[in-house]
């Protein structure tokens, strides 16, 4: 089991600045899927015009990826999910990518 004390006291700069807010904004894009959704779509309808014709849709998505950024008690959800697939890495030695892809069948 991970000790968050124990953990945060061997957090790397890298971990920290880069690593743990990489896995907040994946994770805020799936939560914020609707304001992406509605952006994605008013970009790809009104072409070069974006920038003037969707700024609602910019700043609700903004907003909603913000909040997300901003909460405390997100950031330390990211950060048990990265010191446990950190921990599964130490223990194994595979990286998550390749402990998630299919395993090759022989024939």
């Amino acid at each position: 089991m991970v000790d968050l004390k124990d953990s945060e006291q061997h957090l790397r700069h890298v971990e920290k600045d880069v690593l743990i807010p990489k896995i907040m904004r994946e994770k805020a894009k799936e939560r914020c899927s609707g304001q992406v959704e509605d952006f994605t779509k008013c970009c790809k309808d009104t072409g070069i015009l974006m920038v003037v014709k969707c700024q609602k849709e910019n700043s609700a998505l903004k907003e909603c990826l913000t909040t997300y950024y901003n909460d405390p008690a997100f950031y330390e959800e990211c950060k048990m999910e990265y010191l446990k697939e950190r921990e599964k890495y130490r223990n194994t030695g595979i990286p998550t990518k390749k402990r998630l892809q299919k395993l090759p069948t022989s024939m």
